[in-house]
Protein backbone atom coordinates (compact mmCIF):
# COMPACT_ATOMS: atom_id res chain seq x y z
CA UNK A 1 0.00 0.00 0.00
CA UNK A 2 1.12 3.57 -1.13
CA UNK A 3 0.09 7.21 -0.53
CA UNK A 4 1.02 8.37 -3.55
CA UNK A 5 3.36 11.25 -1.89
CA UNK A 6 6.38 10.92 -4.28
CA UNK A 7 9.46 10.30 -1.99
CA UNK A 8 11.80 11.01 -5.33
CA UNK A 9 12.63 9.96 -9.11
CA UNK A 10 14.76 7.52 -10.41
CA UNK A 11 16.50 7.65 -13.86
CA UNK A 12 15.81 4.19 -16.47
CA UNK A 13 18.65 2.65 -17.49
CA UNK A 14 17.50 0.10 -19.39
CA UNK A 15 14.39 -2.27 -20.46
CA UNK A 16 15.14 -5.05 -22.57
CA UNK A 17 12.40 -8.12 -23.36
CA UNK A 18 14.71 -11.19 -21.70
CA UNK A 19 13.71 -14.98 -22.25
CA UNK A 20 11.54 -15.35 -19.32
CA UNK A 21 10.40 -11.49 -18.58
CA UNK A 22 11.13 -7.77 -19.61
CA UNK A 23 13.90 -6.17 -17.56
CA UNK A 24 14.11 -2.68 -16.11
CA UNK A 25 16.98 -1.17 -14.31
CA UNK A 26 16.55 1.87 -12.86
CA UNK A 27 19.33 4.24 -10.89
CA UNK A 28 17.40 5.32 -7.49
CA UNK A 29 18.51 7.64 -4.79
CA UNK A 30 21.57 6.00 -2.80
CA UNK A 31 18.32 6.13 0.35
CA UNK A 32 15.93 4.43 -1.50
CA UNK A 33 18.54 1.75 -3.01
CA UNK A 34 20.03 1.15 0.51
CA UNK A 35 16.50 0.60 2.30
CA UNK A 36 15.67 -1.91 -0.39
CA UNK A 37 16.30 -5.96 -0.44
CA UNK A 38 14.96 -8.45 -2.93
CA UNK A 39 11.73 -9.63 -2.95
CA UNK A 40 10.62 -5.51 -1.78
CA UNK A 41 7.78 -4.20 -3.04
CA UNK A 42 8.48 -0.09 -4.79
CA UNK A 43 6.21 2.14 -6.74
CA UNK A 44 7.33 2.87 -10.12
CA UNK A 45 5.14 5.55 -11.81
CA UNK A 46 2.41 4.27 -9.37
CA UNK A 47 3.16 0.30 -10.45
CA UNK A 48 3.92 -1.21 -7.79
CA UNK A 49 6.83 -3.64 -8.60
CA UNK A 50 9.09 -6.38 -6.88
CA UNK A 51 12.82 -5.98 -6.55
CA UNK A 52 14.70 -8.73 -8.38
CA UNK A 53 18.28 -7.58 -8.08
CA UNK A 54 20.21 -4.68 -7.04
CA UNK A 55 23.45 -3.48 -7.32
CA UNK A 56 24.62 -0.41 -5.70
CA UNK A 57 22.02 2.39 -6.83
CA UNK A 58 21.02 0.44 -9.57
CA UNK A 59 17.41 -1.54 -8.20
CA UNK A 60 15.88 -3.89 -11.26
CA UNK A 61 12.70 -5.42 -11.59
CA UNK A 62 10.90 -7.90 -13.98
CA UNK A 63 7.53 -6.61 -16.12
CA UNK A 64 4.68 -9.05 -17.02
CA UNK A 65 3.38 -8.55 -20.71
CA UNK A 66 0.32 -7.43 -18.87
CA UNK A 67 2.33 -5.06 -16.75
CA UNK A 68 3.41 -3.49 -20.23
CA UNK A 69 -0.07 -3.29 -21.74
CA UNK A 70 -1.48 -1.29 -19.00
CA UNK A 71 0.87 0.69 -17.91
CA UNK A 72 3.36 3.63 -19.54
CA UNK A 73 6.20 1.57 -19.10
CA UNK A 74 6.27 0.69 -22.97
CA UNK A 75 7.33 4.21 -23.65
CA UNK A 76 10.25 4.42 -21.28
CA UNK A 77 13.62 4.85 -22.71
CA UNK A 78 17.20 5.31 -21.19
CA UNK A 79 17.15 8.00 -19.11
CA UNK A 80 13.11 8.75 -18.37
CA UNK A 81 12.69 9.57 -15.08
CA UNK A 82 10.21 7.60 -13.04
CA UNK A 83 8.39 8.54 -9.60
CA UNK A 84 9.62 6.38 -6.67
CA UNK A 85 8.03 5.38 -3.53
CA UNK A 86 7.78 2.83 -1.11
CA UNK A 87 5.26 1.30 0.61
CA UNK A 88 3.82 2.77 3.56
CA UNK A 89 4.62 1.98 7.31
CA UNK A 90 3.14 1.31 9.70
CA UNK A 91 1.87 3.92 11.61
CA UNK A 92 3.37 7.04 9.62
CA UNK A 93 1.19 9.87 8.26
CA UNK A 94 -1.03 9.20 5.35
CA UNK A 95 -0.66 12.51 3.43
CA UNK A 96 -2.13 11.38 0.57
CA UNK A 97 -4.64 8.70 -0.29
CA UNK A 98 -4.85 5.50 -0.66
CA UNK A 99 -2.87 4.08 -3.64
CA UNK A 100 -2.52 0.01 -3.97
CA UNK A 101 0.30 0.33 -6.78
CA UNK A 102 -2.40 -1.21 -9.34
CA UNK A 103 -2.51 1.07 -12.28
CA UNK A 104 -5.79 0.84 -13.71
CA UNK A 105 -4.99 2.27 -17.22
CA UNK A 106 -2.81 4.08 -18.75
CA UNK A 107 -3.75 7.75 -20.58
CA UNK A 108 -2.68 10.40 -22.76
CA UNK A 109 -1.89 13.61 -21.52
CA UNK A 110 -4.12 16.52 -23.70
CA UNK A 111 -3.08 19.51 -22.00
CA UNK A 112 -0.21 20.40 -20.06
CA UNK A 113 0.49 24.56 -19.55
CA UNK A 114 1.53 26.85 -17.11
CA UNK A 115 -1.01 28.87 -16.36
CA UNK A 116 0.11 32.04 -14.09
CA UNK A 117 2.02 30.70 -11.23
CA UNK A 118 1.03 27.04 -11.84
CA UNK A 119 0.69 24.16 -13.90
CA UNK A 120 -2.22 22.89 -15.60
CA UNK A 121 -2.99 19.38 -16.65
CA UNK A 122 -5.84 16.95 -18.35
CA UNK A 123 -5.84 13.86 -19.03
CA UNK A 124 -7.95 11.42 -21.02
CA UNK A 125 -10.09 9.33 -19.01
CA UNK A 126 -11.73 5.82 -20.68
CA UNK A 127 -14.87 6.02 -20.80
CA UNK A 128 -15.93 2.93 -18.29
CA UNK A 129 -13.71 4.66 -15.42
CA UNK A 130 -15.35 7.96 -15.64
CA UNK A 131 -17.62 7.02 -12.98
CA UNK A 132 -14.42 6.69 -10.20
CA UNK A 133 -13.72 10.06 -11.09
CA UNK A 134 -15.69 13.12 -8.79
CA UNK A 135 -14.98 17.14 -8.38
CA UNK A 136 -12.09 17.29 -5.80
CA UNK A 137 -11.98 13.74 -5.49
CA UNK A 138 -8.03 11.72 -5.45
CA UNK A 139 -6.08 10.66 -8.35
CA UNK A 140 -2.96 8.89 -9.03
CA UNK A 141 -1.27 10.10 -11.59
CA UNK A 142 1.94 8.41 -11.96
CA UNK A 143 1.86 7.35 -8.67
CA UNK A 144 1.17 11.06 -7.27
CA UNK A 145 -1.04 11.71 -5.20
CA UNK A 146 -3.63 14.63 -6.71
CA UNK A 147 -6.94 16.50 -6.54
CA UNK A 148 -9.18 16.66 -9.15
CA UNK A 149 -9.89 20.56 -9.92
CA UNK A 150 -12.35 19.52 -13.48
CA UNK A 151 -14.33 16.26 -14.57
CA UNK A 152 -15.05 16.18 -18.36
CA UNK A 153 -16.50 13.89 -20.45
CA UNK A 154 -14.15 12.10 -21.43
CA UNK A 155 -10.46 13.31 -19.21
CA UNK A 156 -9.83 15.32 -15.70
CA UNK A 157 -7.73 17.89 -15.05
CA UNK A 158 -5.56 18.84 -12.16
CA UNK A 159 -3.35 21.36 -10.98
CA UNK A 160 0.22 21.40 -9.86
CA UNK A 161 2.24 23.41 -8.10
CA UNK A 162 6.05 24.30 -8.84
CA UNK A 163 7.11 21.99 -6.13
CA UNK A 164 5.20 18.84 -7.89
CA UNK A 165 7.28 19.21 -10.63
CA UNK A 166 10.72 19.76 -9.01
CA UNK A 167 10.36 16.32 -7.31
CA UNK A 168 8.44 14.63 -9.73
CA UNK A 169 8.53 12.99 -13.38
CA UNK A 170 5.91 15.42 -14.62
CA UNK A 171 8.79 17.96 -15.44
CA UNK A 172 9.08 15.71 -18.18
CA UNK A 173 5.26 15.59 -19.08
CA UNK A 174 4.00 16.73 -22.65
CA UNK A 175 1.21 16.18 -24.91
CA UNK A 176 0.69 12.78 -26.40
CA UNK A 177 3.13 11.52 -23.25
CA UNK A 178 1.16 8.55 -21.56
CA UNK A 179 1.08 8.88 -17.83
CA UNK A 180 -0.62 5.65 -15.90
CA UNK A 181 -3.75 6.04 -14.05
CA UNK A 182 -5.21 4.32 -10.86
CA UNK A 183 -8.51 5.58 -9.18
CA UNK A 184 -9.42 5.78 -6.09
CA UNK A 185 -9.60 2.36 -4.32
CA UNK A 186 -12.49 3.05 -1.74
CA UNK A 187 -14.89 3.81 -5.09
CA UNK A 188 -14.08 1.10 -6.73
CA UNK A 189 -15.00 -1.51 -3.69
CA UNK A 190 -18.21 0.57 -2.80
CA UNK A 191 -19.32 0.16 -6.38
CA UNK A 192 -18.61 -4.03 -5.96
CA UNK A 193 -20.66 -3.90 -2.94
CA UNK A 194 -23.23 -1.65 -4.09
CA UNK A 195 -23.50 -3.03 -7.52
CA UNK A 196 -23.21 -6.89 -6.78
CA UNK A 197 -20.71 -7.03 -9.66
CA UNK A 198 -18.85 -10.28 -9.52
CA UNK A 199 -16.99 -9.13 -12.16
CA UNK A 200 -13.51 -9.48 -11.54
CA UNK A 201 -12.37 -6.13 -13.64
CA UNK A 202 -13.81 -3.34 -15.90
CA UNK A 203 -11.30 -4.75 -18.85
CA UNK A 204 -12.45 -6.29 -21.80
CA UNK A 205 -10.86 -9.03 -23.72
CA UNK A 206 -8.47 -8.25 -26.37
Amino acid sequence: MFTGIVEATGKVLSLENKDKAWLMKVEAPGFIARDLNIGDSLANNGCCLTVVAKEGDVVSFELLEETLRLTSFEGLTKGSLVNLERPLQSGARLGGHFVSGHVDVRAKILEFEKRGKNFYLRVEVPGEFSKYVVYKGSIAIDGISLTIAEVHADSLAVWLIPHTLEVTNLSQATPQKFVNLEFDLLAKYVEKIASGNRENSPYQPQ
